[in-house]
């Protein structure tokens, strides 16, 4: 700090310094301060007027020479500190985050000499330039290159159209991860304000903001991923996969092989959308608004039920590899379908069949469209008395429902969750209300892991 002050051709009081960062108890680290305590500095020595620094919001790491280095997290201070219609000067190295908000109460410097010029009225610092986002491609993750697996593009279709979560079941090779992560390219493009929260979320990482602007979050953890990494934590909370996820997908593969713990500290985000974090020295909460997409083989070897290849495993194989997902979590997810092998004809040009993505994704959003005019949240968010207001099918579909609760011994939440999607279900066909067909479809999008190794028993 003396240096850079000294080699800028300031004066630093030959006296004993204290700098009081208040309030105490709020942990603080890292060379953010820097310019702030530079400027303080000067302010108390009257090199700096020290009667609107009040107004004025500083972040920057100093060199030795005076000049500005980049900080991380910058965008989430500069949130709070542009609604609180305060002026923050930022290193010019930031300026591509700070341009995320597009805002001209936001400046940049290069140098420290430069914001003193400017506090002594001398200069002006230059506003931060909007961000433009380039285009780049999508690469090749279209819906249509997905050859067959029909019932499993539906399901997607449907999902994306009602925020459902989603749970794919299938024998290797049958698609299951191509289609999840063609799921972000049906998705709604995301407001502004979503995208600034996203952004922030990523500001907080370790790895920094590297999302690219108003692009859809797809986060895939290995399955072997901790509780902490997930749901976020070290001593000082950031997010976990969860809350990067957040306004995205969040991608499971091998559901089965993560550890149960990790599994269920994921009920709580997803029934409320958000995640709490207690540490001994601090206490964060994040948001987790995300959908889950998880893939899991049917068995230990992966071929039960397959047409092409037999089955190694025992039914009690297969009973305790499908009961690793505990019930109240398979109750959470809305969709669960089997994927079953082709046979596919290989082409050294890829087959075209089926809607694009661009197609389902324009049906998704008038989907979209008509829940938030009837409710203002989508399908997947509605609860207890919602679920009989909106989703309520006609008479026939009730007979159809109960029937299927008893045969099937469907939960209180499982039946929710049906007429849940069959809500979607009638929204992407543009129907006002929900009947006997929407039941019976969103019913044959819920497949039943329990009797899968009791049925190939009997057989």
């Amino acid at each position: 700090m003396r240096a850079a002050i000294t080699n800028t051709g300031l004066k630093v009081p030959d006296r004993r310094i204290i700098v009081s960062l208040a309030p105490a108890d709020l942990p603080k680290s890292g060379s953010r301060f820097d310019l702030a305590i530079a400027i303080g500095i000067l302010a108390a020595s009257g090199q700096v007027s020290a009667d609107n620094l009040s107004g004025y919001e500083f972040l920057g790491e100093l060199a030795l020479s005076g000049e500005l280095r980049g900080v991380s997290a910058v965008l989430p201070t500069l949130m709070q500190a542009v609604h609180s219609r305060r002026l923050v000067v930022v290193p010019r190295a930031s300026a591509g985050e700070a341009g995320l908000l597009n805002s001209d109460r936001v400046k940049t410097a290069a140098h420290l000499l430069d914001v003193v010029r400017h506090l002594q009225g001398l200069g002006d610092l230059n506003a931060v330039p909007p961000f433009v986002a380039k285009p780049e491609p999508r690469g090749s993750c279209d819906l249509a290159e997905v050859q067959g697996q029909h019932l499993a593009k539906r399901a997607l279709e449907i999902a994306a159209a009602g925020n459902h979560n989603l749970l794919l079941i299938g024998p290797p090779g049958t698609g299951k991860s191509m289609l999840a992560r063609r799921l972000p390219g049906l998705l709604a493009p995301m407001t502004h304000d979503q995208a600034l929260v996203s952004a922030a979320l990523h500001s907080l990482s370790v790895s920094g903001n590297s999302l690219r602007w108003r692009e859809r979050p797809f986060r895939a953890p290995h399955h072997t991923a901790s509780a902490v990494a997930l749901v976020g934590g070290t001593a000082l909370p950031r997010p976990g996969e969860i809350s990067l996820a957040h306004g995205g997908v969040l991608f499971l593969d091998e559901l089965p092989e993560f550890d149960r713990r990790v599994l269920e500290a994921l009920r709580e985000p997803l029934e409320t959308g958000r995640i709490s974090i207690a540490r001994a020295r601090r206490s964060a909460e994040f948001p987790a608004q995300f959908q889950l997409v998880a893939a899991m083989n049917p068995c230990p070897c992966g071929f039960f039920g397959d047409s092409q290849r037999a089955c190694r495993c025992s039914p009690e194989q297969v009973r305790r590899y499908q009961s690793r997902i505990s019930g109240p979590f398979l109750d959470r997810l809305d969709i669960v379908v089997e994927l079953t092998r082709f046979t596919m004809h290989w082409t050294p040009a890829p087959r075209v069949t089926g809607d694009s993505s661009d197609t389902v994704r324009q049906r998704v959003i008038s989907a979209i469209g008509s829940q938030h005019d009837r409710c203002g949240k989508p399908n997947s968010a509605l609860v207890g008395g919602e679920v009989r207001r909106y989703c309520l099918p006609d008479a026939t579909g009730q007979r159809l429902l109960s029937r299927a609760a008893d045969k099937l011994a469907l939960s209180a939440r499982a039946c929710d969750s049906v007429l849940r999607v069959a809500r979607t279900v009638a929204d992407l066909a543009e129907h006002v209300s929900v009947g006997a067909a929407q039941v019976s479809e969103a019913l044959a999008l819920r497949k039943d892991l329990g009797r899968s190794a009791e049925h190939w028993q009997i057989e």
